[in-house]
């Protein structure tokens, strides 16, 4: 939202359906985004009739609004019967429906006979704006117009809430290797970056004090570890998650002294509520950061010796930190028997994906055990070699996020710069896509 009023030679208006951040921008929400925020199939059937009904509205608010480009994000299930249901609804006004873009592509790549069920797509949508490099030849090859725009976690490096991001030309440079390096200091919190480079090359990296984030959590900088617990951002993985995490976490403080847990919770009510009320009766200690900012979340980040995460987009939140990191995954007996029936994965965290390889240990479905969470986590916190492949990787993994030099030219126009590497965004990249598809459009 923020890219499209940068780009936008017009004033914008926001109306749909959106978190704190979008609320932040200025939208207003038909209604709370928990409503709609429910994963799997048997975990989906209790909700199905509120569901239901907060589709209706979300079209009718469509509808009311009358708007010049609709823009759906994530949530396939939810988003593509939204968007068939404006087709239909302006098919029977008798007039043209605004054009129709969907953000962050359905993994189908992921699924046996996935491509089977892009046939009818194209007829679904306008414009596919993708966050993984494979995706946008994939859909193109299938009749689906596409663009790669980039990650969205390389947002938090442009952000205040950046610990200390560092730009390099190699992964072997350093900082003091680079020149033009500015340091913007916010407290504790350091903000630094090189320019003048390409930032498909650079090195993505959001790193912080340890020392100066333990003072402020109140914790000791030597002698103590430190577990960052990730439990996820929906309330059944929380429900499902936290007490797995809680019993590992038991049998990690008999074997590390000092253990403390710190969890950030998703900036949602139902989630938080539901945290606080959970982490009561551990025995572990813990520090909660009820509705924590991304901030907040890097500043645990880099308290933290070793992360304990729900697969989901935190596992590369943590790589941009360079956090060791167990990722963990449970769900619906009924779920997990048609994920492993079904999928063509042999990981389910993306730099595992992405890089074919088990660089980050994972504990899934009935292997998802305190036991095995320990046990994983005791390797993690004692192996550097095991922490020094994880940094790597996340060079890897990070490096390959990076929206295409394409894109960003494309978005560049009078404002911006290809040699600015804060232009170098996934939402400028995303945002342009949109405009050109208006531009297109009234022609």
């Amino acid at each position: 939202m923020a890219s499209l009023r940068r780009l936008s030679p017009r004033p914008l208006q926001f109306a749909g359906v959106g978190g704190n951040l979008m609320k932040r921008e200025g939208l207003v929400s038909e209604f709370p985004m928990e409503d709609i925020a429910v994963m799997g199939v048997a975990e989906l059937l209790p909700h199905l009739v509120r569901i239901w009904v907060r589709l209706r509205q979300t079209v009718t608010a469509v509808m009311d609004f009358r708007p010049h480009v609709v823009v759906t994000v994530d949530a396939k299930g939810f988003s593509f019967r939204v968007l068939r249901s404006i087709t239909d609804a302006y098919r029977r006004l008798g007039v043209s429906r605004p054009p129709l873009v969907h953000y962050v592509a359905p993994s189908s790549w992921a699924w046996k006979g996935g491509e089977n069920k892009l046939k009818n797509l194209a007829d679904t949508l306008d414009h596919l704006l993708c966050i993984l490099p494979f995706e946008a030849a994939l859909f193109k090859a299938h009749g689906i117009k596409a663009t790669y725009v980039g990650h969205p976690v390389l947002e938090d490096a442009f952000t205040s809430v950046a610990v200390c991001t560092s730009w390099c030309l190699s992964p072997l440079a350093s900082v003091a290797d680079t020149q033009n390096v500015y340091l913007l200091k916010l407290g504790c919190l350091l903000t630094t970056y090189s320019t003048g480079e390409n930032p498909a090359h650079c090195r993505w990296w959001i790193k912080g004090s340890k020392s100066c984030s333990r003072q402020d959590f109140g914790l000791q900088s030597a002698g103590s570890t430190v577990v960052c617990v990730l439990p996820g951002s929906r309330a059944q993985e929380v429900k499902r998650m936290l007490p797995l995490f809680e019993s590992a976490l038991d049998l990690l403080a008999d074997k590390v002294p000092m253990l403390t847990a710190i969890i950030p919770t998703a900036p949602s009510h139902v989630i938080t509520d539901a945290v606080t009320e959970a982490v009561k009766s551990w025995k572990t200690p813990n520090i909660l950061l009820p509705y924590a900012s991304e901030k907040d979340k890097y500043s645990a980040f880099a308290a933290s010796d070793v992360s304990l995460c729900t697969s989901g987009t935190a596992v590369l939140q943590l790589q941009m930190a360079r956090v060791p990191t167990v990722v963990a995954y449970r769900a619906h007996p009924l779920t997990e028997w048609l994920i492993k029936s079904r999928t063509k994965l042999h990981y389910i965290s993306l730099p595992n994906i992405l890089l074919d390889s088990p660089v980050i240990p994972e504990a899934l479905f009935a292997d998802c055990t305190p036991q095995r969470l320990f046990t994983l986590l005791c390797q993690v916190l004692e192996d550097s070699e095991v922490k020094e492949q994880q940094a790597k990787a996340a060079e890897q993994v990070l490096s390959m996020l990076v929206p295409p030099q394409q894109s960003v030219l494309e978005s560049t126009g009078s404002l911006c710069s290809v040699e600015n590497v804060f232009d170098w965004r996934p939402s400028m990249a995303a945002a342009s896509t949109i405009l050109t598809l208006l531009q297109i459009d009234k022609t």
